[in-house]
C-alpha cells in the first residue's frame, strides 16, 4: 500500500556528507513514524534514527548522535537522514521505513515496529 523510495546514496571520504531522502507514495504519509536503518556486511540491520509523525520527536543511535539529523517534509512526502562526519564505519545499504502503528517506547528502535521499507541506498565511506 505505502512505497518507499530512498536516494542520495554514494561514495564519500571520510569526513565527508550525504543527505538521504526517502520519498513516500502515500498521501497518509504525515501519520506515520518514520525511521531509518542500516545493513552492513557482515552484520545485522541496526536501528540508525526515528522521527514521529509530526517531526516533535526524534531519536539516534548513540553511534550517530551528534552527526545525522533526521528530518521530514510531510507536504512533500519526503523524509531526510543529513549524515555529518561520515566514517568508514557508516558504510551500509540505508533503508527507510514507516511505521502505521503507535508503541508507548520511545525511539521506535526495532524492525518489527516497521511495517513498509524501501529498497535501500547504498553508502560507501572511504578512509
Amino acid at each position: 500500500q505505502v512505497q518507499l523510495v530512498e536516494s542520495g546514496g554514494g561514495l564519500v571520504q571520510a569526513g565527508g556528507s550525504l543527505r538521504l531522502s526517502c520519498a513516500a507514495s502515500a498521501r497518509t504519509f504525515s501519520a506515520y513514524t518514520m525511521g531509518w536503518f542500516r545493513l552492513a556486511p557482515g552484520k545485522e540491520r541496526e536501528f540508525v534514527a526515528a522521527i514521529s509523525w509530526n517531526g516533535g520527536n526524534t531519536g539516534y543511535a548513540d553511534s550517530v548522535k551528534g552527526r545525522f539529523t533526521i528530518s521530514r517534509e510531510n507536504a512533500k512526502n519526503t523524509m531526510y537522514l543529513q549524515m555529518n562526519s561520515l566514517k568508514p564505519e557508516d558504510t551500509a545499504v540505508y533503508y527507510c521505513a514507516a511505521s502505521v502503528d503507535g508503541y508507548m517506547s520511545w525511539p521506535q528502535q526495532e524492525r518489527y515496529q516497521y511495517d513498509y521499507w524501501g529498497q535501500g541506498t547504498q553508502v560507501t565511506v572511504s578512509s
